[in-house]
Order: C-alpha cells, then structure tokens, then sequence
C-alpha cells in the first residue's frame, strides 16, 4: 500500500467527518511503502527510544485515576446508601464564602490530573491505530477528534464521542458536588441555624468517579491489540520508530523543504530566513484559535445579556451593578440573575447534569483543542535545538519535557483554573439541609462572567500569539510532520545537529550529524546528496 497524498479519495472512511484536518503526506509514490507492523520481526531497538520511563508514568498515572475513581465511587455510593439520592457527607465546617470554593478548585485540579494521565494513554493508542492504518501524519493527534476505523475501535468514532461526553461531564460533576450543608432546629415554629458546613453530594460524587472510571477502561482497551512502537512523546523517537519499521520512508530532495511545503512540488530550494508560522502551516491550528476566541466572544455576549436583564428588573432594588464591591472573585457577587430548580430528587439532578453540561461543553471542548497547539509548538521547538549548541537531544525525559515548556504549564494550570471560574460565574449550587441536598440554585453573576471573559480573552492573546510566531533562522520547520522529519533528519544519533553537509554542484546537501555543522549558506541551492535527475529549481 502507498502512502500517497493522490490516495486520499480513494481511502475516504466515514471517520474523516471528526477527523481534524491533518496536514498531507505527500511522498512519491515509486518510493514510498508501508508495511503492516505486525509483519515486521522485533530486531534492534536502539535505533530510537521506546520510552519505558513514560510508559512507567502513564500506567502509574491511569493508576492513580483508578484509586481517585473508586474512591469517588464508594464515597457517592455510601452517602446514597445512608442519607439517600439527596444525602450529602460534611467536609468541614464552613466559615466563608471562599471555604466552599477551594474545595471545587482542588477537585477541578484532581480531574485535570486524571484526565490529563489517561488522554496520554489514550493518545499512544490513537497513534498506533491510525499508524497501522497507514493515516498517522503527525506527533500530535486530538484524540477525541480524530478516528481510527471501526465502530468497535476504542479509538473509533463511538467510542471516542463517548469520551468527549465523559470529559464533559467530569468537569460538571466537579463544579456541584460540592455544597453547603446548614443545619437547624425548630424553636417555637421558627428555624434556628445550628451550623453550617461544607459537604459532597453523594450523586454528583458517584457520577465523577464512573466518568473517570470509563475513561481509564476505554483507554486501557485501547492498548490491547495495538503495537506500541515507542511511548515517547518525542517526534523525533516515533520518526525514527516508523523509518526503522519502514513504515515511513524518506522522500529525496527535501533536505530544504519545510511542511509548508507539502502543497508544493519539491526539489532544489533556496533557505529561508524566517520559517512559517503554525498559523500558516497547520490548517487545525487556524480552527482552534478561530473557535478560542468564539468562547471569547460568547462569553461577553453572555455577561452583556446577564447586565441587560439585571438592569430590567432588578435595577430598583440593588445596589449599582460594577462596584469595587462586586467586582471580586471570592464573595458572592449582590448583581446576579438566578432561578431555582423544580423539586424533586432524581429528576432535580438529572436536569441540573444536563443543563450544566450543555452549557459548559464548549469551554471543556475549547481548552481540550488548544493542546493541538501547545504541543505541535513544543515539537517545533525541540526540533530547533539541533541548530542549538547543545544540538538535539532525541531521548527526553518526559516530566522534564513538560515542566520545562510555558504553553503546557499554562494549558495544563489553566483547564481547572477556567473550569472552576466557569462554576463561580454558572453556579449551579445544591443547597442542603440537615444532611439532605433540600434545592438546586442557579446564580449567574455580572462580575465572575467577566472574570471568565478576561481570564479566556488572556489566554486566547497568548495562544494567538504562539500559533503566529514565525520560527527564525534556515532550519525548515517541520511542527511535528513525521513526513517532513524523516525527509530533514538523514542521520540518526541520540544527539543531533543540523546544517550545512555537502557543497555540490550545482546543489548542496544539508542535513544532520552526531557532531555539530556549519550554517547553512544563504546564497546556495540545496537539494539532497544523491540526486538521480535533475528536477527544477521553485
């Protein structure tokens, strides 16, 4: 089978239709072939790096999400068990407003971790997938995006929709399960409050842990069956995985051909001195900031309907609607618009799942997406160290990798941070008495929404600004394209550097070594080292 662009008709699969638009892998067709990696013997292995240590950690991290999903699970079922649908389990007690907030903070971060953990191994079984299919183009893939064929597939397009609505509803559950629980006596027909705490529902609770604990079996399903090549999270370590399982074959005269030119005939180019954006390479990357700063957009039409039914009808009544006052994260803000939900137990909690989830599905989609761009730039930046003094160092440890990269820190801080200011903004809060959830109360508040419009509208500058940062210097850029990587990488080390290799006449040759290279010349023509015709010059 051919891994060529021309193909892709013809290879059409319903999958496509959630499928992000990957960049193409264009090859010539008389040279590039792909075999089925369960045909292929096991041989050497250190041509490239299986990454044993991240697999260590992502199966230590699926773990740890078991253990915070059973927990959670016998935590919720308990409290049922004792106190009923409704029935809630004390915390602590509660003094101010901020004491029930930071519990709903440190489960948002909770969530993060364990979903973080199994969308990494979720992911290394996507790659697999669509590498066995002949359809793996680039490092980073959105899982819940992109499909692997079969209905069956826990990479497939069911299963991976299933996935997205269990994230969707981790966070949901997250932002009620926590409550304030007030008790009382009755003195003389008239109520008198005893004392009141901070507690966890018990349904939302039990809902939380069997959304992670179905992210965890569908992950670990997809492991089954899939030959995991490398658990790298390195381009560079899943390039050479495919070049070693002839899977991926390098193109000729391409040794100066960047991924923006995959639409381009190839051959003999000149170097550049700027390398195109992300925004001008990746075609996603262009969807996902068009669609963050949607959220934006949405988010301050949201706080401009909430003032202008604020200023109708409650005008009269309240204090001005933006005071230093009301401006805060940690009070209750006094201009707010709010409605409570019918009674009833089951029913109660059901309407409150669904109209929470619903509303907050595209801020979990919309942070979820913008891992597309954190980490197609995080590979783009590893890849420039080989120009580097230190060159490129293939092998990497993964947490290393991670803590030393702005944009991941700030996606991964962000996500319960964004979550947890969406619940203040659209608090959908369970209000319990005497150890029973007694109503669900809907406050939507002037400020915490443009809490949350500023916080995304900062967010959205700084992922705006990485994805249109044009990379400087000759190294064409390759953001992750295994295509393009096996075309510019020509010489396999576990330190690597790239410049100029060979003059030639009338082409030179650049491409990398175990040792450091001169610059590449301006002025010259480069095309590959062993040319068999002659193609022209674009």
């Amino acid at each position: 089978m051919t891994a060529s662009s021309n193909s892709t008709e013809g290879n059409w699969h319903p999958s496509s239709l959630f499928a992000y638009d990957a960049l193409p892998n264009r090859q010539d067709d008389s040279e590039s072939t792909i075999l089925d990696p369960k045909s292929i013997p096991e041989t050497a292995t250190n041509f490239y790096d299986r990454s044993l240590t991240s697999r260590r950690y992502a199966l230590v991290g699926v773990a740890c999400s078991t253990i915070v999903s059973c927990s959670c699970i016998v935590a919720g079922t308990v409290t049922l068990a004792n106190h009923g649908v409704s029935g809630v389990t004390i915390i602590v007690p509660d003094v101010t407003y901020l004491h029930q907030e930071i519990p709903v903070l440190i489960l948002n971060l909770i969530v993060t971790l364990c979903t973080e953990s199994i969308g990494f191994v979720h992911s290394i079984s996507l790659r697999s997938a669509l590498a066995s299919e002949s359809r793996l183009r680039l490092n980073t893939n959105l899982r819940l995006l992109t499909a692997a064929r079969g209905w069956g597939n826990p990479n497939g397009i069911l299963l991976n929709g299933i996935m997205a609505i269990l994230l969707i509803i981790s966070y949901a559950s997250s932002s009620f399960a926590v409550c304030r629980d007030t008790h009382y006596t009755m003195v003389t027909s008239i109520p008198e409050i005893e004392g009141s705490y901070v507690a966890f529902a018990g349904l939302p609770l039990l809902l939380l842990g069997v959304a992670i604990f179905l992210q965890v079996v569908i992950a670990l399903s997809g492991l089954r069956g899939a030959k995991i090549l490398t658990w790298s999270s390195s381009p560079f370590d899943l390039t050479a995985a495919l070049v070693h399982h002839t899977q991926l074959t390098p193109v000729s005269f391409q040794c100066m051909r960047g991924v923006s030119d995959l639409d381009v005939d190839g051959g003999p180019v000149k170097p550049l001195e700027t390398q195109p954006s992300a925004w001008q390479a990746h075609p996603s990357i262009r969807k996902v900031v068009i669609s963050l700063w949607g959220l934006v957009v949405a988010c301050a039409g949201w706080a401009a309907l909430i003032m202008y039914i604020w200023h109708k009808n409650y005008r009269a009544n309240f204090p001005p609607m933006m005071t230093p006052h009301s401006w805060s994260f940690f009070t209750v803000p006094p201009n707010y618009v709010s409605f409570f939900f019918p009674s009833g137990n089951v029913q109660r909690w059901i309407l409150g799942f669904v109209f929470l989830a619903i509303i907050q599905g595209p801020l979990t989609l919309g942070l979820y997406c913008l891992e597309l761009i954190a980490n197609v730039v995080r590979d783009e930046r590893q890849w420039r160290c080989a120009t580097g003094r230190k060159g490129l160092r293939t092998a990497t440890n993964p947490l290393k990798l991670f803590f030393t990269d702005l944009r991941c820190l700030v996606l991964f801080f962000a996500k319960p941070l964004l979550h947890w200011m969406f619940g203040i903004s659209f608090g959908l809060y369970s209000f319990a008495y005497n150890g029973s959830v007694g109503e669900l109360l809907i406050t939507m508040g002037t400020a915490p929404i443009w809490n949350l419009c500023i916080a995304l509208f900062i967010l959205a500058c700084f992922f705006t600004l990485v994805a249109l940062r044009r990379p400087r210097g000759p190294q064409p850029a390759t953001y992750g394209h295994l295509q393009t990587l096996a075309n510019l990488v020509d010489e396999w080390s576990p330190v690597m550097w790239w410049g100029h290799k060979e003059d030639g006449i009338p082409y030179c040759h650049a491409g990398t070594s175990d040792h450091s290279l001169p610059d590449v010349k301006m002025d010259c023509i480069y095309a590959g080292s062993s040319l068999g015709s002659r193609p022209s010059i674009s």
